[in-house]
């Protein structure tokens, strides 16, 4: 008997039902993860600092047909990353996918880096991730579903450009990922790592702005370009939706083949 297309692929990706919350969803991958799961039918919650950015994503995702909202909070405390946490789950409910975005990118010379950097770079880009995954992994395991997603780096595998404390804040959350997935993921919560080539977000604004830098990193890829925010849709989908049960504490290079070039 023919299968309809339409039922196939929402049987496998569908996120009808399912609710997301996405820190640092309001510009770059994230935003871009954000729209894909509204997408695929997730009520969305998008978490980041700036008021503007995030009224702006939302209005875009809701334009779009979604069901989103936002929740402005400060990731570089612990009692920021708590209460963002608590507001973010008093909006559609307990999330059954949480998309762990929101970075920061302090990378002065390594002789220079001082611990007001180590501390706030870790704070958010690793302490960030955990007390969130602290905070709704257990739910997850509990109701049987869930999916945890981060977004690291390529300095999370090799040290180039001024890697400093972004680098090992980055390999420490592709270790966490593997130590959630570990705990969790015989109770149907996969927690796997999403690793971007050189995308030209905000974030990379200090390459982004340098034309011979971004040509070069192109030319390192094996499709000839750097990356999208929307590279990421699919594959972001994928992580979250029931088709990725039996991927778990995985690193996904979306990256055009830069990391094996």
């Amino acid at each position: 008997m023919a299968t309809e297309p339409d039922g196939y692929l929402s049987g496998l990706f569908s996120l009808e039902g399912r609710t997301a919350l996405v820190t640092g969803g309001s510009s770059g991958i994230g935003r871009a993860i954000a729209g894909a799961l509204a997408g695929a039918g997730a009520r969305v919650v998008v978490l980041a600092r700036k008021e503007p950015e995030l009224a702006a994503t939302v209005a875009e995702l809701t334009a779009a047909g979604g069901e989103a909202a936002w929740v402005s909070a400060d990731l570089s405390t612990r009692d920021g990353i708590r209460a963002g946490a608590e507001a973010a789950a008093g909006v559609f409910g307990e999330p059954d996918v949480l998309v762990n975005c929101a970075g920061i990118n302090l990378r002065p010379p390594f002789g220079e880096l001082g611990e007001e950097v180590w501390d706030t770079t870790m704070t958010v880009n690793l302490e960030a991730p955990f007390l969130l995954g602290q905070r709704f992994g257990p739910g997850m395991a509990e109701r049987g579903y869930g999916r945890i997603i981060h977004v690291t780096s390529q300095q999370a595998h090799r040290a180039f450009v001024q890697s400093g404390a972004y680098g090992v804040s980055k390999g420490a959350l592709e270790s966490l990922a593997r130590s959630q997935a570990e705990a969790w993921s015989p109770y149907g919560v996969t927690a796997n790592t999403l690793v971007p080539g050189f995308v030209m977000t905000p974030l990379n604004q200090r390459l982004s702005s340098d034309p011979e830098k971004v040509a070069a990193l192109a030319a390192r890829t094996m499709t000839g370009r750097n990356g999208l925010p929307e590279d990421f849709a699919g594959a972001a989908v994928f992580l979250a939706s029931p088709a990725s049960a039996y991927v778990t504490g995985h690193s996904l290079f979306v990256d055009g083949g830069f990391s094996v070039h």
